[in-house]
């Protein structure tokens, strides 16, 4: 029998790490091809990653609310078959036998989350090869395995080197490295800052440059009112809840978005009535085709298109690395969606392009697959602008916290019938509120008022928004 060490494959552009939510099988456990092994928690979708293989679990790598890294070994598996190991997909790879056995990645506390992976060899020709020529592809197996295994020791000596000569630019408390560009690094010695000293608000704990702004400005110890919070004790008739999956990345983010924006919240009422109309006529017409009805949510979404094309830096994204502002050309909106676990924010992908009808199918779409737990990575990832809404129970104005990198978010709050003075008179009216919230940073207060006003232009007048 031989042993197959399966490893946590690439689960999304850009995703360098997951947490572990929960273990499917255990140490001992015979398991078939493409059955649940685990299910990973990153940028808040949960996926269930499968066996590629048909075997018995020898052991499990890390402990729920652990960190796994990507092409770290997950699961080490007894297979049928003498030899070789496995790579991260699956498939066989030779070992050499002057090469190091590359060493798994291991998995780490949550609270241990954002150092960089281990190196991990890689099947790369050697640098100024040319893989095209006969004598590459003719080259004995023995001495490409010897070359490659020269290759995995030369990268992991320099790695070793690279690590060791940025550990004198800055540790944490506990020895780990601290996360830095060399530019933010050049940028604390010219300040004098120590970065063992500051906590990074970047992705995975990096410290960025408005870190460094922030601390520089800071004043000085004694000046400061604020005190260390002081300890939680719990008893023992009390519910310890450790932050973990969906509600863990929530609280990254909320903390994330009060590091970085500078927030105002702007809110304003829409006349909805002929836009109520206007949606029950719509759907009247689909019930009769057995077509499932709308919500108001996708002609809102058409409506802020309007304010997109008039004011573009509200569909926008800031880089905090290069203190600039990105303003997208695709309009992908984000729309939070209450689950059982937390809030989950799903996106609708290039709303401009799709009809009512297209964008309320996809609302729905998504929206069952967030309550259900079914979404997928891409479901989560790439929107410029947020809505939030809490239907029914939408009260009557709130501050939405901006999603960071975005730059505003919108808040749709309850319709409500209640008495309005038009031309002189005391009449039933409907209306609803909008609350929008916006970085300061970037956008001023007229800008994001005038955007909310023509949101609510387009909503006042949504017959126009089906030819859009």
């Amino acid at each position: 029998m031989a042993q197959f060490e399966f490893k946590l494959p690439d689960i999304g552009e850009g995703v360098v790490e997951g947490e572990i939510v929960k273990w499917l099988v255990k140490a001992g456990d015979e398991i078939i091809e493409d059955q649940p092994l685990v299910e990973v928690m990153t940028d808040k979708a949960t996926v269930t990653i499968p066996s590629p293989r048909k075997g018995k679990v020898v052991k499990t790598v890390g402990k729920e609310g652990e960190i796994a890294r990507v092409h770290g070994t997950l699961v080490v598996l007894e297979v049928g078959g003498t030899g070789p190991d496995t790579a991260s997909h699956g498939q066989p790879t030779e070992r050499p036998s002057s090469a190091v056995p590359a060493q798994a990645a291991p998995s780490l506390p949550a609270s241990q989350a954002g150092q960089p992976a281990p190196l991990q060899s890689a099947h790369a020709p050697k640098p100024g090869a040319d893989p095209s020529q006969p004598g590459a592809q003719t080259q004995r197996p023995g001495a490409q395995a010897q070359q490659r295994g020269a290759q995995v020791q030369q990268q992991g000596a320099q790695a070793q080197q690279q690590a060791q000569a940025e550990e004198h630019d800055g540790q944490n408390g506990d020895g780990r490295r601290v996360l830095a560009t060399p530019v933010t690094r050049r940028m604390a010695r010219e300040l004098g800052v120590d970065l063992s000293q500051l906590q990074g608000s970047g992705p995975q704990g990096r410290v960025m440059k408005a870190d460094l702004v922030a601390h520089a400005e800071r004043p000085p110890p004694q000046q400061q009112q604020r005190a260390p919070a002081p300890p939680v004790q719990a008893s023992e008739a009390d519910e310890v809840r450790p932050l973990r999956g969906l509600r863990k990345s929530i609280s990254k983010g909320m903390v994330q978005s009060h590091n970085h924006v500078v927030p105002f919240t702007f809110v304003e009422e829409c006349d909805t009535a002929r836009l109520t109309q206007l949606r029950e006529r719509v759907n009247a017409d689909l019930a009769k085709r057995g077509d499932p009805k709308l919500s108001y949510l996708p002609f809102l979404t058409k409506a802020l298109l309007r304010g997109f094309r008039k004011y573009p830096d509200l569909n926008a994204v800031m880089d905090e690395e290069k203190q600039a502002l990105i303003v997208r050309k695709e309009f992908n909106i984000g729309f939070g969606a209450a689950t059982e676990s937390g809030l989950t924010v799903f996106v609708v992908k290039d709303v401009a392009h799709k009809s009512i009808r297209q964008l309320g199918a996809e609302i729905d779409r998504l929206g069952k697959a967030a309550r259900e737990q079914k979404l997928q990575l891409p479901d989560l990832q790439g929107s410029t602008f947020t809505v939030t809404s809490l239907g029914k129970d939408g009260g009557l104005f709130a501050t939405p916290v901006v999603k960071h990198p975005e730059v505003a978010i919108l808040g749709v709050h309850k319709i409500k019938q209640l008495p309005v003075v038009e031309n002189g008179q005391i009449v039933i009216g409907e209306r609803m509120n909008l609350s929008c919230s916006f970085d300061h940073r970037v956008i001023d207060g007229h800008i994001g008022a005038a955007f909310l006003y023509e949101v609510i232009r387009a909503l006042e007048a949504p017959e126009t928004l089906l030819v859009e």
